[in-house]
């Protein structure tokens, strides 16, 4: 239990200096990234058409 207890010791001090400071990090480039959204309206749409088909084919089963 000992040696247990020692190695999860000296395995959170290794982690603790795995990671020195930051510089600052990179300065933007672009400040307006390009978009990247996406159409829902379309894959949405057929979704939806898709739940309520298959709800009104299962209460039809149910009767």
């Amino acid at each position: 239990m000992f040696f247990g207890l020692l190695f999860c010791a000296a395995g959170a001090t290794h982690q603790a200096f795995a990671q020195a400071p930051g510089s600052g990090g990179p300065t933007p480039q672009d400040p307006t990234p390009p978009s990247t959204d996406v159409p829902l309206d379309g894959g949405a749409s057929l979704l939806l058409a898709g739940g309520v088909g298959y709800g009104l084919r299962r209460l039809r089963r149910k009767k």
